[in-house]
């Protein structure tokens, strides 16, 4: 009953009434407390949660064993505890975060105004991306034609993603982010690339995760987007939105070039699909190096090919929408709309 309620809660209140009196409130509190459980321990506590989850499994398992009723009676009684346990699976996803799906949209609240891109515009939004990869990747001492090695990659880099994250959300956008999130490498690697996934936030814990597997390349932009849900952050494409700004942040040209380098890759098939022939000439004109990280990455990802994909998809899509996310897991390339309103903002506050 109580995870039925809360989501009929969830569905009824306002968006403003969930701002306020949630994510801005509640949610701030139980923000807090996670990080004062969980923060401190040197492994992600999931791996915790899994065997008490696991114990009580076989624990309720060897009770519908030993038990001496009726096989019908058994079965009922499976079915209800079952049941109840989804219920309350389902309450303490909502109460511990889920409702932050519900409130004020980012966009509205840092005031931009979002629309879908024309061709044009993503050929403009693309071309930045190449300039500030080709800018960042020049500025690496040490860099040649070859994929970057991961002595690129900073030290402290979950310490150094949250500060930068910290610094976008409050002090440029005004949200609350009092607590020490954390971003969590999950292993065994492949755990999470294998059903098409970089990254999951588990609101049960508390912490963000991010697979073990992911090539370096990858690592600062996923932590980023990962701690922004920890945050109270639900939408995909605001998760990227705020990893890549928080990329650009840094004065670390590794990372301002990890920023771009990713959302090369969201834009890019995006354009390609319009105009695939420009965009051969385009790609005929990106520096090797670039190239190679991109394929580098490429080869990472083929470690860990996808089991069941189709399945993955249809179920993380239908979870989206039944979380108000129109829009599905498209919602992840909405990071494109977001930067190009974002760009437009500071454009025309520096001609004002």
């Amino acid at each position: 009953m109580l995870g039925v309620a809360s989501v009929v809660l969830s569905v009824g209140l306002s968006p403003e009434v969930v701002e306020r009196y949630y994510s801005r409130g509640l949610f701030v509190v139980l923000r807090k407390a996670m990080t004062f459980l969980t923060g401190w321990l040197p492994f992600p506590f999931v791996y915790i949660l899994f065997f008490i989850l696991l114990f009580l499994l076989g624990k309720w398992v060897w009770k519908f064993i030993k038990e001496k009723r009726a096989v019908g009676k058994k079965i009922a009684v499976f079915i209800w505890s079952l049941l109840a346990f989804m219920g309350g699976a389902v309450f303490f996803f909502q109460f511990l975060w889920g409702f932050n799906y519900g409130r004020i949209s980012l966009e509205e609240q840092i005031g931009l105004e979002v629309k879908p891109l024309v061709v044009n515009e993503l050929r403009v939004e693309m071309m930045e991306a190449i300039k500030g990869m080709k800018r960042y990747r020049g500025l690496l001492l040490g860099a040649t034609d070859n994929s970057l090695g991961k002595t690129f990659l900073p030290d402290q880099i979950e310490d150094k993603m949250r500060d930068l994250l910290k610094y976008i959300l409050e002090d440029e956008f005004d949200f609350p982010v009092s607590a020490k999130v954390r971003g969590r490498r999950l292993f065994p690697r492949g755990l999470l690339l294998r059903i098409s996934t970089a990254g999951v936030y588990i609101p049960y814990t508390g912490e963000g995760h991010v697979d073990a597997g992911l090539h370096h390349l990858q690592l600062p932009f996923v932590l980023a987007h990962e701690m922004s849900h920890a945050y109270g952050i639900g939408g995909e494409g605001d998760c990227n939105f705020l990893a890549y700004l928080a990329c650009l942040r840094s004065e670390d040209p590794y990372l301002k070039y990890v920023g771009h380098l990713y959302y090369f890759r969201y834009v890019a098939p995006d354009f390609r699909a319009y105009r695939p022939e420009e965009y051969k000439e385009i790609w005929a004109e990106i520096p090797e190096g670039i190239k190679n990280d991109l394929m580098a990455i490429r080869e990472q990802m083929n470690k860990y090919p996808d089991i069941l994909p189709a399945v993955r998809d249809a179920a993380y899509n239908t979870y989206l929408k039944a979380q108000g996310i129109d829009d599905g897991i498209k919602n992840y390339d909405r990071v494109t709309m977001l930067v190009h309103a974002w760009r437009q903002t500071k454009m025309n506050n520096r001609e004002e």
